[in-house]
């Protein structure tokens, strides 16, 4: 990319501490089974007619979009792009449940409330915006693949883009997860939005310097991480804190400096890279800094997400 690119907004709704609250990177801890998502005011930012019609992912979706558009003072964004791998989960199963059980014409709402792209609809009705929009669904790398396109969006046509990822924790899938050999792993929900602008403000918390996507499991994912960070002059040593997801014993010791299972922070979910994007983004906010954050996103074996950060400095 050719362009600069800084956050300028970052919110997150998660089972942390994380909503409206800087320096959180400094002091939440492991988190626990049998969490709740932590929820805010929703009557804050939400009109309370639509709001009493949302499931709970529409709900964090369109908060949280709020938050971080308000934090960077902007009204309305040139593009929503949204990432997410299982989507509106709740209306999904409603919708799933009817068609079993009930006869007749089944009530269409459910259906409607429960494609992948209801999120990113949502927060245009509520804003009243027209602009480019579009919802990525690839698997784990979903959040990786809205922020490319919002890295390319600043690219094509400047302005402020509102890049996010959603997902949601339902019941079912802790059947699933048994099934599957995640029984020992924390589900949950989490939603995060940000603000990303081809020009820097009083509100900047960070600048991203670099984000790829790699799919199918073929390649030397270590020669694959070290040539991603060559692409800015920079090696291992050079990386001041990685936050990653899938990692083996051992694989901690391939990097200097801090290493971070952001998982065991935010618990599994499919776009849990977003809740990381926001913990980087927030280690680095204090003005000044020149350090850098390496998330690495390794959740699902199949796929790779790297992007890399950097601390603004003005």
């Amino acid at each position: 990319m050719k362009s600069r690119v800084f956050i300028n907004g970052a919110s997150t709704i998660s089972h942390q501490p994380t909503f409206g609250e800087k320096g959180f990177s400094g002091s939440i801890a492991r988190l626990e089974k049998g969490s709740e998502p932590l929820q805010p005011a929703y009557r804050d930012y939400i009109d309370p007619v639509m709001l009493r019609r949302m499931s709970r992912i529409l709900r964090m979706g369109v908060t949280s979009a709020a938050q971080a558009l308000r934090q960077a003072g902007v009204s309305s964004p040139s593009g929503i792009i949204v990432g997410t791998g299982l989507g509106c989960l709740q209306d999904t199963e409603k919708f799933l449940s009817n068609f079993l059980t009930l006869e007749g014409l089944i009530p269409p709402t459910a259906f409607i409330l429960s494609t992948h792209n209801t999120v990113a609809g949502q927060i245009s009705l509520s804003l009243g915006c027209h602009s480019y929009n579009i919802t990525h669904t690839q698997n784990t790398v979903s959040f990786e693949m809205a922020l490319l396109d919002g890295m390319m969006r600043l690219e094509e046509s400047g302005g402020d883009v509102l890049v996010g990822a959603a997902d949601e924790h339902i019941p079912f899938l802790d059947r699933l997860a048994a099934e599957w050999g995640y029984d020992n792993s924390v589900l949950t929900s989490g939603v995060s939005f940000f603000v990303l602008s081809d020009t820097a403000s009083e509100t900047t918390l960070a600048e991203v310097l670099d984000v790829d996507v790699f799919t199918g499991a073929g390649g030397d994912r270590k020669k694959i991480t070290d040539s991603f960070l060559a692409r800015h002059g920079l090696d291992r040593n050079e990386v001041d804190m990685v936050l990653r997801a899938g990692r083996q014993p051992g694989e901690d010791r391939e990097f200097e400096g801090a290493t971070v299972d952001y998982t065991e922070l935010c618990g599994l979910y499919p776009t849990a890279s977003g809740f990381a994007f926001h913990y980087g983004a927030d280690f680095l906010e204090p003005a000044g800094t020149n350090k850098k954050v390496l998330i690495v996103n390794e959740l699902n074996p199949l796929n790779l997400g790297l992007i890399l950060l950097k601390g603004f400095e003005a």
